[in-house]
């Protein structure tokens, strides 16, 4: 994975970062709900992350087979699939991070709904 990474465009190392870093922002605030009396604040983003996350990595994923074929159609005849897979494994983890941070995000929002609704309907 980390090859990956440091060879792919800095377009689709933003993208991995960001979706990175939203995993984490989404277990973070899902710990932070569930082990503090707080139940505000958070929720929106859980929402905005279960619905942008998979968008993003389809995103990068297009993304990405664009300029793989613009770079085919610009060359000429055929190329050997070792020339395809570099690309083809960055676009498969684009889109892979995305559903993840998307499947993360709907299991903590899941958690942070629960935790709010036990708060508001305790006695």
């Amino acid at each position: 994975m980390t090859s990956i990474f440091v060879t792919a465009a800095v377009p689709i190392k933003l993208m991995i970062l960001i979706l990175i870093a939203g995993m984490i922002g989404a277990i973070v605030i899902a710990v932070r709900k569930v082990s503090t009396r707080q139940i505000d604040g958070g929720s929106a983003f859980l929402s905005a992350l279960r619905l942008g996350g998979p968008l993003l990595g389809l995103l990068g994923a297009v993304l990405n087979g664009l300029w793989g074929f613009i770079g085919i159609a610009s060359f000429g005849h055929a190329l050997p699939l070792a020339v395809y897979a570099p690309g083809l494994a960055e676009a498969s983890l684009v889109l892979a991070l995305g559903l993840l941070t998307g499947v993360v995000a709907v299991i903590c929002n899941w958690v942070v709904e629960s935790r709010i609704d036990r708060a508001v309907l305790r006695p």
